[in-house]
């Protein structure tokens, strides 16, 4: 059961596109609603229908489920195959949900940007002038939040071969452990990360020459059926 919120005429609402800010908007903005004690909307939109996302939109909609869903956010809202403007929506939804503070960041990566420039900003004021909005410059990435030194991810696989997890590019006939691959930039060799989610939690390896070097933090073990 969630918490009963005490301030009903504060309503927050987060905005998230690609990358890993979303995370750190949607907990900035949880921090502002433990602080008044307010309801908590998350909001993503795409104008493609979400079995068209590709494997890297899909692994951070799986994330911020599971994030939103730990934080007790009132509701995670994804307007997918969205035809309206962005403005439209977000003042559809700040309507519909009665919103008072709309928490959007800056970011060269982010879809989200263009609300900083001040044509689509005073459209949002006009269209909604009872809220107020908060632009979060987001911070560099620190050496223990190195995402962004990775390439645009892929869908993969997880096998074991041999008793060693390996990882393949192409959807194979045994069992497997279905995935995103974020390979590290600048390398010829299948370096990077390997994300899965299994039982509604996200999972992360290390993965080095095409190889898991981790392999103790796989929730499914290794079983004669997942190999050659």
């Amino acid at each position: 059961m969630k918490h009963v919120k005490s301030r009903m005429d504060e309503s927050i609402l987060v905005c998230v596109y690609y990358g890993l800010n979303g995370e750190r908007l949607i907990r900035r903005g949880h921090k502002l609603a433990t602080l008044l004690d307010c309801p908590l909307y998350v909001l993503t939109v795409d104008a493609k229908p979400i079995d068209a996302f590709d494997a890297e939109k899909s692994g951070y909609i799986e994330q911020w489920k599971q994030l939103t869903s730990e934080l007790e956010v009132e509701e995670f809202i994804i307007r997918d195959n969205e035809k309206l403007p962005i403005h439209k929506v977000i003042t559809e939804v700040a309507m519909q949900h009665n919103i008072t503070q709309i928490i959007v960041g800056q970011s060269a990566q982010s879809r989200w940007e263009e609300i900083t420039k001040g044509s689509f900003l005073n459209v949002l004021l006009r269209e909604i002038p009872f809220v107020d909005f908060h632009i979060v410059a987001v911070k560099r990435p620190t050496e223990d939040e190195s995402f962004d030194i990775y390439e645009k991810g892929v869908r993969a696989y997880l096998i074991c071969d041999n008793g060693e997890y390996k990882v393949a590019f192409t959807c194979p006939k045994f069992a497997s452990i279905e995935g995103i691959f974020f390979k590290e930039i600048g390398t010829d060799f299948d370096n990077g990360i390997f994300k899965f989610n299994f039982e509604g939690k996200m999972h992360e390896l290390d993965i080095v020459e095409g190889a898991v070097t981790n392999p103790q933090v796989i929730p499914v073990k290794c079983k004669p059926s997942l190999a050659r």
